[in-house]
């Protein structure tokens, strides 16, 4: 999957900045590795060479496609 835009909830407007910060950024390959378990939180995600947790409030402020279709399918990273 590769990021599309990175936003953030009113209640966070920091995250957005963040996740960029840490290389959330459009073009970018990124990869769930795990989910935690009850509820698939924290999730274990992939960006270039770096591996983070992040909280699903957090992971659902990244939009990305799958670059296999030529119309991309844009979905949060869940």
């Amino acid at each position: 999957m590769l990021v599309q835009h990175v936003s953030a909830p009113t209640h966070a407007p920091e995250w957005a900045q963040w996740l960029e910060e840490i290389g959330f950024l459009p073009g970018e390959a990124v990869r769930v590795m795990a989910r935690g378990l009850p509820g698939s939180d924290p999730l274990v995600v992939r960006i270039g060479t770096s591996t983070f947790a992040l909280r699903r409030a957090e992971a659902e402020c990244v939009l990305v496609s799958r670059p296999m279709n030529s119309a991309k399918i844009a979905a949060h990273v869940r």
